[in-house]
């Protein structure tokens, strides 16, 4: 029996697994019951790990305890602090991949070692790279990178194979923004450009409301909140994301902040916000989204009007503004009917049959574009003079992947007897502004002209996003390939080692109790929250849950528990 692949929607704000069932994507569950496993990270008193749902509503009571949005953190050396523990983006990622993978194990009954994992179709090598160390740390091997719009579209065009159009896929998630143009004819789906924005999201959304609603108060209080207090800053947040979830489907909201700390006070404070308001406070956010729009159209060479469909993905493009900027940008109004936020993991479970040659797909194809140029950095002799840091493309954004180009550099001066190519991704003309990826040092024949000292640097490009690259000495046939070294955030082979020891040696919380732990966490969240009677009520269900837990009795824990989450539901309408 074939081991089975999943596919993996690794998101900066939530996360899903799914796989391939009788010729369906299938979302798989978490043990809160829950198809989406929330990408935050906490640890307890005792120093056990809590991933997913618990994780986050302890976000709230303990921020300095937890970790989220550390996808933004791919490809970086910045490290987030839960308690005295400290750790990368890769390693806190790989918890929710090892959270995941348990999931996918409890669902289908067998291990669960290889996957195909989503990522912005704008994440360049540095971050693919570190995706990848994430999954090697959780033991899984990553058989497919597929871009996120590239994953949507699969799930959106999988009942589609007989028709042929145009589509455009906006992708805004938790943290990053994708625009993909792509084709579907006679079952191959063709990507044609894509373009993006890795540090814009449905977070920074919330952000903005903070911002705004710390400025009300601080109006109508003459003191402002104290944005610099962690805790503050997470119960504002947490107002701010359940408003801007509610705006998409009321005008006005209110907000209600009950015991909140403002100076030397606590106070009882509730705000009204409009729909109108937040969104005039978003225009600068809803005005980067038309960059990546207007390029991905452009390098497509298309305008608007040729657009079949609109198709909408991540959970943000539930705000009506960005529904509105689509009709407004394409004339029609965009096609929602799949669940934004499980269209991504539905695709990647359809990669993995892909792969697996599972016949529910056999007649489906889709190819894949390079977001980025990737190049070299390049001199030239102006009057005389060596003019340094130009940048030379050797592969286009927009080529069709897999591909391999070659481009042939010369040495400045006969006497040179190093070639050193430094290589970089991006688009502008200055390597400056772009992203270096490493270097390549190559020693020259030192007899001979410059011209006879010719290097061909061939850079090839796989369906994962990996970029190597083949230096070659025409002169003597050596070859020298690119090792990237001191990568931000990379791990080495014995530091990936000496990482997948560490994790072993971390407490997880059993996956058995992750229901009651969630509970509790969620409740304890919604009573800081909550004053009066209402906090009362909620504080006397959970002393009775505790009670039944003690008694260790499953039956009266399962009816204490159900209780308790019916009053944190009820209670819940007073934020």
């Amino acid at each position: 029996m074939s081991t089975p692949i999943v596919g993996i929607d690794l998101g900066t704000t939530n996360s899903l697994v799914a796989i391939m069932r009788a010729g369906q994507p299938v979302l798989l569950p978490s043990p809160v019951g829950s198809l989406t496993t929330p990408s935050a990270v906490s640890i307890d008193d005792s120093g056990e790990l809590l991933v997913g749902e618990a994780a986050r509503a302890r976000a709230l009571t303990h921020p300095q305890r937890c970790a989220t949005n550390f996808k933004r953190d791919m490809g970086t050396s910045r490290r987030q602090h839960l308690g005295e523990l400290s750790m990368s983006a890769p390693g806190l990622s790989a918890l929710v991949l090892t959270s995941l993978q348990r999931d996918a194990e409890a669902a289908l009954g067998e291990p669960v070692t290889q996957a195909v994992i989503t990522v912005p179709a704008y994440f360049g090598d540095l971050q693919r790279q570190a995706t990848r160390d994430a999954a090697s740390l959780a033991g899984i091997e990553v058989l497919r990178f597929i871009n996120e719009p590239t994953a949507a579209a699969l799930a959106y065009g999988l009942h589609r194979l007989d028709q042929e159009l145009r589509a455009l896929v906006l992708d805004l998630g938790g943290g990053t923004f994708d625009v993909t143009v792509l084709e579907i004819i006679e079952g191959v789906i063709e990507i044609q450009a894509s373009a993006g924005d890795a540090r814009l999201g449905g977070e920074d959304f919330a952000e903005a409301l903070v911002e705004l609603l710390a400025a009300r108060i601080a109006e109508q209080q003459g003191v402002p909140p104290d944005l610099e207090d962690p805790q503050i800053h997470a119960r504002l947040l947490a107002a701010c994301e359940r408003a801007k979830r509610r705006l998409s489907a009321a005008e006005e909201v209110r907000v209600p902040l009950p015991d909140f700390p403002l100076g030397d006070e606590r106070l009882d404070l509730e705000l009204s916000l409009t729909r109108a308001d937040a969104e005039a406070h978003w225009q600068p956010l809803l005005a980067r989204l038309r960059g990546p729009i207007n390029r991905a159209l452009t390098d497509a060479e298309l305008e608007p009007s040729a657009i079949d469909e609109v198709l909408l993905v991540g959970g943000a493009t539930r705000m009506p503004c960005l529904i509105a900027l689509a009709a407004r940008i394409f004339g029609r109004m965009p096609n929602r009917s799949l669940p934004p936020d499980e269209a991504v993991a539905m695709g990647a479970a359809i990669q993995a049959a892909l792969i697996a040659d599972d016949e529910a797909v056999e007649d489906l194809v889709v190819t894949d574009i390079a977001p980025f140029s990737m190049g070299v950095e390049t001199s030239t002799r102006v009057a005389g003079r060596a003019i340094g840091g130009m940048f030379s493309p050797v592969l286009e954004r927009g080529t069709v992947i897999p591909a391999s180009r070659i481009e042939h550099y010369l040495p400045l001066h006969d006497a040179q007897d190093t070639l050193v190519l430094r290589i970089y991704q991006g688009e502008h003309a200055l390597v400056r502004h772009n992203t270096l990826l490493g270097e390549i040092r190559v020693p020259l024949p030192r007899a001979g002209s410059s011209e006879h000292k010719s290097v061909g640097v061939r850079f090839t490009y796989d369906l994962n996003g990996i970029l190597e690259i083949d230096a070659i000495v025409e002169a003597t046939g050596d070859k020298h390939s690119l090792v990237i070294e001191q990568r931000p955030g990379a791990l080495t082979a014995s530091a990936l080692e000496r990482a997948r020891a560490a994790m072993q040696r971390l407490k997880f919380h059993p996956r058995e109790s992750l229901p009651n732990r969630t509970t509790l966490a969620r409740a304890d969240a919604l009573h800081v929250q909550l004053r009066g009677a209402p906090r009362a009520l909620l504080r006397e269900q959970i002393q009775f849950f505790e009670v039944a837990l003690s008694g260790q009795e499953p039956r009266e824990i399962e009816q204490a528990r159900e209780s308790l989450q019916a009053t944190i539901e009820g209670l819940s309408r007073f934020l």
